[in-house]
């Protein structure tokens, strides 16, 4: 993997009412869209004959209603993480972690056709665990877009350890907070990379775009187990 440094994302500036205002209506219509077909789905499914719930026409309502409340859930833990970061109201509690331990579990979870991961051998963070997961996960649920071929590549260079998740093509702009017009991704991940910059500054790390895919750093772990 070539040791390209990143740009580092542009801080983020305050956000003005009128930001926050578009990107609350974003946020809203985000979760609208899938609540909508959990509740007719649920609906309907409540109409059909006791019979007839498990039968095909139920089983397809219930499994409809259940991808829909999925998506739905997580929009709002990806949209509560990221306002309460915002808030400093997230206790972030630095231990060893091996790299391998961040790693999204399977391609199945992603909605990726494949995921191919390359971890340096002894690769360790010093990082808050669930944050980090939650980082490496948005990260490749926006590079699985489109059932694209997921690669996550780590390696150590310099005092961080280096993430970089390729997979479908990704621009600066995708970092940015969404707002009132933007287009959703219909996966219930729109709300992802927002929390996941915020995350990742909360860990001292940072995450940007280098040549179409996403890389983040993160603190490394000298091999002894100390801060790099």
């Amino acid at each position: 993997m070539a040791n390209v440094d990143p740009a580092p994302a542009p801080r983020a500036a305050p956000r003005t009412d009128g930001d926050r205002a578009s990107h609350l209506a974003f946020v809203a219509h985000e979760i609208r869209n899938p609540l909508a077909t959990a509740m007719w789905s649920a609906e309907l499914l409540a109409k059909l004959a006791a019979e007839q719930r498990g039968g095909p026409r139920g089983e397809k309502l219930a499994g409809m209603c259940l991808r829909a409340l999925g998506r739905v859930r997580r929009l709002v833990e990806d949209h509560l993480l990221a306002e309460r970061l915002d808030a400093r109201g997230v206790p972030v509690a630095l231990d060893a972690v091996p790299a391998a331990d961040l790693v999204p579990p399977d391609a199945s979870a992603l909605g990726a056709a494949a995921l191919g991961v390359e971890l340096e051998p002894g690769l360790a963070v010093a990082t808050d665990a669930i944050l980090a997961r939650r980082v490496l996960e948005a990260t490749a649920l926006a590079a699985a877009r489109g059932g694209a071929e997921v690669r996550l590549r780590g390696q150590r260079v310099g005092r961080v350890a280096r993430f970089r998740v390729e997979g479908a093509p990704a621009v600066p702009e995708d970092l940015s907070d969404r707002g009132r017009g933007d287009g959703g991704d219909g996966r219930g991940t729109a709300l992802g990379l927002a929390m996941a910059r915020r995350a990742v500054a909360a860990l001292s790390g940072s995450l940007s775009v280098v040549d179409g895919a996403f890389v983040v750093d993160l603190p490394a772990l000298d091999p002894d187990g100390g801060p790099a």
